[in-house]
Formats: C-alpha cells, sequence, structure tokens
C-alpha cells in the first residue's frame, strides 16, 4: 500500500494517525536518501571500473597492433596478409569501441551522478531542514500550551489576555509551518518521480548508445570478418595439404636420408673437429703441444676454386659464430691411428703453406671417406656429398592421343553423374579400384570398352580419384617444371590484375598439348566451382586440391612445400579467369610487372649517390642473368632486335634457387676472407626461364645479358654496387633535356633528395644529373634524383 495523503485541514488537528501518516512520508525520504547516496557511490565505482577496463583494454588493443606473425617463405598469400593484417584491425575495432566508452563514462558522471547529487543537497537536503523546524516548532507551540493552560485564573484579566493572544500566535504560525511542511512532504515525493528517474534514464539512454555504436561498429566490421573466416578457412586447408606433404617427405628423408640430401653450391659441407694448437690454426710439423685442442667447425670445400672455409661454431654454448679462416686446398691425407690417438682423422695442407698440415676428425669412417673423395684424398671411394635430384618414377601417362580420350571420359562422366556431389575431387576413392580403373583406361584394348557415363560398377569418386591420378603420374606436371618458378613469382605479391595478366601470359608459353590439355581441364574446374553451392567446391577448395596436381615441384624439399599455398592460388586464377586466359592472347603492352619488394630480384642495382651512406645498409646477394634458350628466337620485330641474341631474363624457381642460388643469410656472413667473394657465387650457369622482364617490357628493344652478383655484407665496407650493362633499359644519350621516362623498376628513396615510385610511373621534364648513373625528374609535383638504370626514357 502508498503512502497516505496529507490534507491541509489535519494540519489544525494535528491527530496522532496525520503524525503517523507524516513519519510514513519521512521515512521513505530517508529511504530515498540512503537510496541515492548508494547508487551514486556505486555509479563512481561503475566509472572507475570503467576507466579500469579502458586502461586494460588499450593495452590488448596495443599488444594486438604491435604483434606480427612471420610466415615461412619469401612470400605471404593474400589470405596470410589479411590474417597478419586482422591483429591491427582487431586493434582499431577496439580503439573505436574504446572511444565510445569514454563518452559513455563521461556521460554517468554528466548525467546520473551530478543530477543525482543535487536532487539529494537540493530537495532531499530542503526537506530536513523543513523537518527539523517543524519539530522545533512542534516541541515550542505544545510547551508553551502546557505552560498557558497552567496560568492561575485568579490572574488579571489583562495578563490572561496576553497569553492568550500569544499562545493564539504562536499556534499560528505552528500551523502555517505545519502547512508548508506538508506542502513539501506531498511536493518531494511527487518530484522524485522525474527528479530522480530522468537522470536515471539519460543515463540507460548512454548506455543504449554505447551498445548501439558499438553494433554499428560490429556492423561495419562484419563484412572484415567474414573475409577472414574464408582467409582463416583458406589457410586451415592449405595447412592440412601441406602438414600431408611434410609429414610424407619427413618419413621418406627418415626411412632414407642419404638419398634426399639438398644440392648444394659446395661439393661437401659439414661439421668437422679442428685441431687447435695455438691462435694460428697452421702449425710448424711436428707433434702438438701440450694442451692442444678439438674444436668443431662447420666446413665447406668447393671442389672446382678448391676453396675451403672453416667457421668455429658451437651448439652447446648458445650458438655463438666465431671468426672463420679460408684457404686454397693443397692436397689432402687419411690419418692412420698408429699416428694420433684419434679415430676418422685425416689431414689438410694449404696450398699458401705448404709443409703445414691441419688435422682434422670427421664423426664417422663413412662421413671420413666423404670427405677424402670429395677433396681428393686417398682411399676415396664412390660416395657423393650432394646427390643429383632423383628424378620421379615416370609413368605410362602421356600427353598423347590416349592421354586425351582419357581426361575427356572422366570429365564427361564427372559432369554427368557427380556434378552435384558433396567434396567432389575432395572424397578419394578406394586405391585398388583407382588404380584398376585407370588401368583399363590406359589399356588400349579396354579404354573404348569403359562407359563411365552409365556404368555403376565404378563411382564418381573413384572417377575423379583416377583422373588426379593420371595428372600426377605424368613424367612432367601439367604446367612443366622449367614454368614452375616463374608461375609461382607473380601469385606472392602484384596488384590481381598484374598476377592475371603474369599468368595469361604463363600459360601460352607452355607446350601446346600441355596448353591445350589445361584448357579442357580448368574449364571443367570451372563449371564444378559454378555448382559449389551443392558441392561445396568452392574456387579456393579445388586450388587446394589440384595446385599440387598441376604444379608440383622437381624437388622434394620444405620449401617448396611451402610453395603450394602459391600454387593453390594460380590454380584459383586459372579458374576464375578461364574464359580471358584461354580465349583471348596476352596482351604484353598492358601487362604490368610483379614486384616481390621494395628491391625485387629481377631490379638492378641502383648506383650509390652517398657511397658513405649505401654502404652501412646490408646488400642482398643477387645473381641476375639473361640467357636465351637454343632455337629460341627474341619476340621482337626485326628491326628492334639487337645484335646480341637475349631473350629471356633467368628468373629461377624457388627450388632452382635453393639448389643453385648464393648462399642464404646463414651463409653469408660467414665468408669472411679478405678476397674476393666471388668464387663463392654459384659457378652453375643461370637455369633458363621464360623472359620474365622480356615480356613485362616488350617496348625495351633489348635485355641485359648477366649482371655480376652484389657484394654480400662483410665486416669491410663493400664496393660500390655494380650496375647492370646499359643494355637492360634505353642508354640516356650524353646530354638529357626535357624528355619523359617511364619507370620499368619499382624504387624506393634512400635520402631526401632522390624520389619514390612505382613501376609505370611516367616522369616529366627528365634532366642529365651531375651525380653519376642519375637523372632528375619530377613525379606528382615532386623534382628529385631518379636511377638511370631504372626508367626507360620516352
Amino acid at each position: 500500500m502508498g503512502l497516505q495523503p496529507l490534507e491541509f485541514s489535519d494540519c489544525y488537528l494535528d491527530s496522532p494517525w496525520f503524525r503517523e501518516r507524516i513519519r510514513a512520508h519521512e521515512a521513505e525520504l530517508e529511504r530515498t536518501n540512503k537510496f541515492i547516496k548508494e547508487l551514486i557511490k556505486d555509479g563512481k565505482n561503475l566509472i572507475a571500473a570503467t576507466k579500469s577496463l579502458s586502461a586494460a583494454q588499450r593495452k590488448f588493443a596495443h599488444s594486438l597492433r604491435d604483434f606480427k606473425f612471420e610466415f615461412i617463405g619469401d612470400a605471404e598469400t593474400d589470405d596470410e596478409r589479411c590474417i597478419d593484417a586482422s591483429l591491427r584491425e582487431f586493434s582499431n575495432f577496439l580503439k573505436n569501441l574504446e572511444e565510445q566508452r569514454e563518452i559513455m563514462a563521461l556521460s554517468v558522471t554528466e548525467t546520473l551522478i551530478k543530477p543525482l547529487e543535487k536532487f539529494r543537497k537540493e530537495q532531499l537536503g530542503a526537506v530536513k531542514e523543513e523537518k527539523k523546524k517543524f519539530d522545533k516548532e512542534t516541541e515550542k507551540n505544545y510547551s508553551l500550551i502546557d505552560k498557558h493552560l497552567n496560568l492561575s485564573a485568579k490572574k488579571k484579566d489583562s495578563h490572561l489576555q496576553e497569553a492568550d493572544m500569544q499562545v493564539e500566535q504562536n499556534r499560528q504560525h505552528f500551523y502555517e509551518l505545519s502547512l508548508e511542511y506538508v506542502c513539501k512532504l506531498q511536493e518531494i515525493q511527487e518530484r522524485k518521480k522525474f527528479e530522480f528517474v530522468e537522470p536515471m534514464l539519460s543515463f540507460f539512454q548512454g548506455m543504449f548508445t554505447f551498445y548501439h555504436q558499438g553494433h554499428e561498429l560490429a556492423k561495419d566490421f562484419n563484412h572484415y570478418k567474414m573475409e577472414l573466416q574464408i582467409n582463416i578457412q583458406n589457410t586451415r586447408n592449405r595447412f592440412e595439404g601441406t602438414r600431408s606433404e611434410v609429414e610424407e617427405l619427413m618419413n621418406k628423408i627418415r626411412q632414407n636420408p642419404k638419398d634426399h640430401k639438398r644440392a648444394s653450391q659446395f661439393t661437401a659441407e659439414g661439421y668437422l673437429y679442428v685441431q687447435e694448437k695455438s691462435k694460428d690454426l697452421f702449425l710448424l710439423e711436428g707433434p702438438a703441444p701440450f694442451g692442444s685442442s678439438w674444436v668443431k667447425h662447420y666446413c665447406m670445400y668447393r671442389k672446382a676454386a678448391k676453396k675451403f672455409n672453416i667457421i668455429p661454431f658451437e651448439h652447446r654454448s648458445g650458438g655463438k659464430l666465431g671468426d672463420g679462416e679460408v684457404f686454397f686446398l693443397k692436397e689432402c691425407t687419411k690419418r692412420h691411428t698408429d699416428s694420433i690417438d684419434r679415430r676418422f682423422c685425416f689431414d689438410v695442407e694449404a696450398a699458401d703453406r705448404p709443409g703445414v698440415s691441419l688435422t682434422m676428425q670427421a664423426f664417422s669412417e663413412e662421413e671420413r671417406k666423404q670427405w677424402l673423395e670429395a677433396l681428393g684424398g686417398k682411399e676415396a671411394l664412390l660416395h657423393s656429398f650432394n646427390r643429383a635430384i632423383i628424378p620421379r618414377p615416370e609413368g605410362s601417362a602421356q600427353l598423347d592421343k590416349m592421354g586425351f580420350t582419357i581426361l575427356r571420359k572422366c570429365i564427361s562422366a564427372v559432369e554427368t553423374r557427380g556434378i552435384n556431389d558433396q567434396g567432389l575431387y575432395r572424397v578419394v576413392g578406394v586405391s585398388s579400384k583407382v588404380q584398376r580403373l585407370l588401368s583399363m583406361l590406359m589399356d588400349v584394348k579396354t579404354c573404348n570398352e569403359v562407359d563411365l557415363e552409365n556404368s555403376v560398377d565404378w563411382e564418381v569418386k573413384t572417377i575423379t580419384s583416377a583422373l588426379k591420378q593420371y595428372l600426377r603420374s605424368l613424367p612432367e606436371p601439367l604446367m612443366t617444371y622449367e614454368l614452375h618458378g616463374d608461375f609461382i613469382v607473380p601469385a606472392k605479391s602484384g596488384s590481381p590484375e598484374s598476377r592475371v595478366n603474369a599468368i595469361h601470359f604463363l600459360v601460352h608459353k607452355l607446350p601446346e598439348k600441355n596448353k591445350e590439355m589445361l584448357d579442357i581441364l580448368v574449364k571443367h574446374l570451372t563449371n564444378v566451382s559454378h555448382h559449389s553451392k551443392q558441392n561445396l567446391m568452392t574456387v579456393a577448395n579445388l586450388g587446394v586440391v589440384f595446385g599440387p596436381t598441376l604444379m608440383r615441384p622437381q624437388e622434394e624439399t620444405v620449401a617448396a612445400i611451402m610453395d603450394l599455398k602459391f600454387q593453390n592460388i594460380v590454380v584459383e586464377i586459372l579458374i576464375e579467369n578461364h574464359e580471358k586466359i584461354f580465349r583471348t592472347p596476352p596482351d604484353a603492352t598492358f601487362l604490368e610487372p610483379v614486384s616481390l619488394s621494395t628491391s625485387p630480384p629481377n631490379a638492378p642495382p641502383r648506383q650509390s649517390k652517398r657511397q658513405g651512406q649505401r654502404t652501412k645498409r646490408p646488400v642482398a646477394v643477387y645473381n641476375l642473368c639473361l640467357e636465351l634458350e637454343d632455337g629460341d628466337s627474341p619476340n621482337l620485330p626485326k628491326e628492334d632486335t639487337p645484335t646480341s641474341n637475349l631473350d629471356s631474363l633467368s628468373s629461377p624457381s624457388p627450388t632452382a634457387a635453393a639448389v643453385h642460388g648464393p648462399p642464404g643469410p646463414d651463409k653469408n656472413h660467414l665468408l669472411t676472407d679478405g678476397g674476393s667473394f666471388g668464387d663463392w657465387a654459384s659457378p652453375v650457369p643461370c637455369q633458363t626461364r621464360s623472359p620474365m622482364v622480356q615480356w613485362l617490357n616488350t617496348q625495351s628493344p633489348t635485355t641485359p645479358s648477366c649482371s655480376p652478383a652484389i657484394t654480400p655484407p662483410s665486416p669491410k665496407p663493400p664496393p660500390s654496387p655494380v650496375s647492370l650493362p646499359t643494355t637492360i633499359v634505353d642508354k640516356p644519350p650524353e646530354s638529357v633535356v626535357n624528355r619523359k621516362a617511364r619507370a620499368v623498376y619499382p624504387c624506393e628513396a634512400e635520402h631526401s633528395s632522390e624520389l619514390s615510385f612505382e613501376i609505370g610511373a611516367i616522369f616529366e621534364d627528365v634532366q642529365t644529373s651531375r651525380e653519376p648513373g642519375w637523372l632528375e625528374g619530377t613525379l606528382n609535383g615532386k623534382r628529385g634524383l631518379i636511377p638511370q638504370n631504372y626508367v626507360k626514357l620516352l
């Protein structure tokens, strides 16, 4: 039951029930006062908690922003880039949410705390003051009445009349005060309904706004979230495929590690213990003095140059590298146990220190024999440190008429019977059935008898597995070993359009039969992807299935397996752009070069304008070569054909780079001898590859023949970078004035006086610079220096 109303007429009666009703009103206001007081306290705690949450959320967002995923290999896929950027996107989301939360915290103070404190002090405080007055007047009034009633009736009339008037005036004042107090009590009971609730409404309105804006932020973020889910799923799918490939390779190496040693630029390399007797490794002849020690070194030997490099390295001391030493080998002799109290030893003698030998110890007798063979020592057996790449066993599958028949029969059966089957091409058939079907299809006598479209003997999954097995059984993958690396390069970076253009061009570089079969297969896969709502085989899923099938690497390595994701991307591009790639010729004038980084491998080294500044930066090791395939002719008009018959830029595949490329960063810094490092560059001739620069820049009439390797980092300042022969681009005349030029390579400025630019940038007012090897030009209103061998004059 609610509070009883306070009637003004009851103020004159001042009955006990009236007083009870007043006390009920007063008690209610006291509860309201305590409630508001607690609410204000809780509100301040809420603000403090919000600030703590904001600080924690801000720190969490900064941690997300600063973290970066590292990837294996030399490039990331678009999915991996998105996943890497996802933490920064999440950080931005939290940052925006944090801004709204701070606004909400301020809103709590302004819309709730301050109005409640004002209501409590001004309104409830005023009622308290009125209550004190009312209680005081009540005491005074009834005390005066008691005193007046105790007056003797024998007093003078004038005195009694004066006392009556005083009592009456006091009673009148009490009644007026009572009326005001009753009015105030009832007023505050009504006022609190809006004076108190209105700030609560404003507070919750702020809360609603915060969560609504959070919802809007989530909606804005939703497209990114959906895209990220797809990226994660694609990455997960690729991971599953990569993991199985890595595990298979690991098991192969575990069973027979000797047959899977990777090819290397060194004739022999590995760990040997070297007897050290003083600071100089080479001592005079005679027995080892007391206190000599055996130190483990990583040794690398190149037979062609007879160059031996040894670097001390101890795993147990945290993997700290020591200073290495380089010498040229004169001879190597086996050491017998009767001359030294250690097994597996041999001596080497340096050409520049005759008569001084260095004793080394291998890990086993077998390894000693291998070192002796590599070093030309005695008792050398026919062992090999670096085995040649073991080719895959060739099956009977060939790109002949029978092969096309098999492909068409399988595709026709799949499109007729199972185009909507879930997991098409991912669900594998029984191995024995697949082999039996493939054998029948590849047999001239039984091929025509096999009815795949109508026979219930062959399940769709058996047919799809047979098709994939046929493609894997080809002596060479459909997209060829030769172009493998070239297909991978555009998949690693560049704009979507440049990727399509690059793949478009490379497909037309395939042999005619390969291109024809690839066209038939990709057209079929495009049709499969159009039914992805039923079969769940999206373009990405088909890329996962057919990437390794169509682009298997020549050598099984972890690096090649890590490139599986880029093989998948190439297949995705083929499926998504089938009509353009296979039905139209490539237009080289619109092709855009793909840059893997700010300094791509096929970009020429820049002339150093300030050698003192440039030498502080490590210089990458590249061995850029140009080679014309035998029998090929440049795809240029006769009048533009250069005298040097060069048509293609060598662009080795990741596999080839691993085999023949220069040593990686883990070896470059080990080559610290004072002599030329050129001997340590790969002596293997550049592998012939498709003209990855020629087709990207068809207007250039000439291409470079070969560029010397840039000096790797060393403790000494490296020499000036060697510029490529001027045949890579047109050599400007001695004096260039008011010409235009187009960038054929991307460039990032290393000094404020230089210009940064992307491929295809057009420079205005190009003039010869006083700096050798540099031009001056204007780009986007900014004038600066341009590397001469990065542009082509128009």
